[in-house]
């Protein structure tokens, strides 16, 4: 083995010290010439599109904010996105959370599922990370981070809207309660189950499956022999629109669905015009046709991707803008100064006009909609911030 002589050391350590001291220079000098901004979807599987489309959202804000000069106290600073696919999973999520803190994000627009975002968000909070979440578990916020923050209404409110447009609108009284057991699903429909009872609906069923299963032939069974006139459901679009193909095999299309904001969406459109009582979806998300800046929106996204938005990809848009005005605000790149900019903004969002944060990190201007699915396409009925 090679032993270092004195000088060889010496010149080690003081070029240790010249590093340091342009650490601390660096540190004092808390603008960059490029801040790194994290974003964890899934971007494969059966969640890719939604993902892709809230992927999408933040990349055209980005290309328009870079384009546009983006600076921090007067210094051109480029946005870097940095994209990882957490799979919809919380064991891939926190591998890939761990990736962006690595890689030196200042702030995260993630994760669509509730389960990866409450996973994952006490790997951000240790880092100070400002994680930017559209997942509606009420739980996410409730961790007692001050880096938790939802770009929309949570599932409290979902659940209130599921309970009483069921209870007043869908005809029959027995209904089925189904839930694809993730922390969203099964904490939304158990809230939605506990609304009807209040509505003195009978609950004839209620399971809870995986968020993969797709076989539900047993399901659609149990269905028309216990007579179900409405189902609620909180499964994914893809497991929907199975269930809707089952209920066709045995001739029992009579019924309406009311599903979460999971099914808002465009594949969902598929299903429409099948079972007879209706398909309907509440959503925190409301369209982007639904705000007046929707249109330039719209005409944006399609140029640049080619494709009509998936889900959410407007409201991560939204968020990448309030983002950059919390940044500019806090005049630095530093993850807790943009945290606490992000508390106190009152963000211009420039599809749905603002976002405003409560000290827990809930969005004030939350709404729940909700839509059926009408001459193919997704209409709004009515929506609410109180229900």
């Amino acid at each position: 083995m090679h032993t270092p002589t004195r000088r060889h050391a010496v010149t080690s350590v003081l070029a240790l010290g010249v590093v340091a001291a342009a650490g601390l220079l660096s540190g004092c000098d808390n603008v960059p010439s490029t801040i790194k901004i994290g974003v964890a979807q899934p971007m494969s599987g059966n969640l890719a599109a939604l993902g892709q489309d809230m992927f999408n959202g933040v990349r055209l804000a980005v290309d328009e904010l870079n384009k546009d000069g983006f600076k921090i106290k007067g210094k051109p600073v480029k946005i870097e996105v940095v994209a990882v696919d957490d799979r919809a999973s919380s064991t891939t999520g926190k591998e890939v959370a761990q990736q962006l803190i690595d890689g030196g994000v200042v702030a995260v627009i993630g994760h669509l599922n509730s389960g990866v975002s409450i996973d994952t968000a006490p790997m951000y909070a240790g880092k100070h990370i400002a994680q930017l979440a559209i997942s509606t578990n009420p739980k996410y916020t409730e961790l007692g981070f001050d880096t938790t923050f939802r770009l929309v209404a949570n599932d409290t409110l979902q659940a209130k809207a599921i309970g009483s447009f069921a209870g007043s609108q869908l005809k029959g009284s027995k209904f089925a309660v189904v839930d694809d057991g993730t922390p969203y699903g099964k904490g939304l429909a158990d809230g939605a189950a506990a609304q009807l009872k209040k509505a003195n609906k009978t609950i004839a069923l209620r399971q809870s499956f995986d968020d993969k299963t797709t076989a539900f032939d047993e399901l659609a069974g149990k269905l028309k022999e216990g007579g179900v006139e409405a189902i609620v459901s909180t499964l994914n679009d893809f497991q929907v629109l199975a269930l809707i193909d089952a209920l066709k095999k045995i001739d029992y299309t009579g019924v309406s669905l009311l599903g979460g904001d999971t099914i808002k969406t465009t594949s969902m459109l598929k299903g429409g015009g099948v079972l007879q009582g209706g398909l309907y979806a509440t959503s925190p998300i409301l369209d982007a046709k639904e705000f007046p800046a929707g249109a330039k929106f719209l005409d944006s996204y399609r140029a640049a991707f080619k494709v009509d938005p998936a889900y959410g990809g407007h409201y991560s848009y939204d968020a990448m803008y309030v983002l950059a005005g919390a940044i500019r605000r806090a005049e630095s790149a530093k993850p807790e100064a943009i945290t606490a900019a992000l508390h106190a903004i009152d963000g211009y969002a420039p599809v749905t006009g603002s976002m405003k944060f409560d000290a827990k990190g809930e969005q004030r201007y939350g709404v729940i909609s909700v839509y059926a699915i009408r001459n193919g396409q997704w209409e709004s009925q009515l929506r609410s911030d109180a229900w």
